[in-house]
């Protein structure tokens, strides 16, 4: 596996985004997901402009499977419905949405553009929301394979309105 920095300087991110150790969160199904995720960004990428809006739709669609997946999550194990991360997920969603009206209307770098924004915003991302998410999955017991809880009673239903990272609460 090719190692990189967590976070890509300016000058290299049209290169993509390599996953590596410290992308991980500790969650397994997270982590894959995640992979998927820096996966498809790189594709983006890779590909012309004039050939990336198929693409594009396919990494939307995934994003938003994945960020319902994290909020899924979230709300299993006591988040409010209305938190920071899920919040910091509408935001990214809203901005992605935005982008193919754009494109369609004669912005063919408006793509690469937010490609290269997810390189940069992404590791922080995973490195604090997500690994706190992660973190928090594991205290109550919550298996993100088969999403269950090992004892329910550990969760006090929407009990918390932070963002899950490691340095919120």
């Amino acid at each position: 596996m090719e190692h990189a920095p967590t976070s890509p300087t300016k000058a290299n991110l049209s290169d993509g985004l390599v996953w590596n150790p410290k992308l991980e969160t500790g969650d397994a199904r997270m982590d894959d997901t995640h992979e998927e995720f820096t996966i498809q960004l790189n594709q983006l990428l890779a590909t012309p402009q004039d050939q990336q809006l198929p693409l594009y739709q396919e990494f939307l669609e995934h994003t938003i499977d994945h960020f319902a997946q994290e909020e899924r999550w979230m709300l299993a194990t006591g988040f409010e419905p209305d938190n920071c991360h899920a919040s910091h997920h509408a935001t990214i969603l809203e901005t992605m949405r935005a982008v193919i009206p754009h494109f369609q209307n004669d912005d063919p770098e408006i793509i690469t553009r937010l490609a290269e924004a997810l390189v940069e915003w992404f590791p922080q991302h995973a490195a604090s929301m997500d690994a706190g998410l992660a973190q928090h999955l594991k205290n109550v017991g919550f298996d993100s394979r088969t999403e269950t809880l090992a004892d329910p009673a550990k969760v006090r239903p929407a009990s918390m309105s932070g963002c899950g990272s490691v340095s919120c609460s």
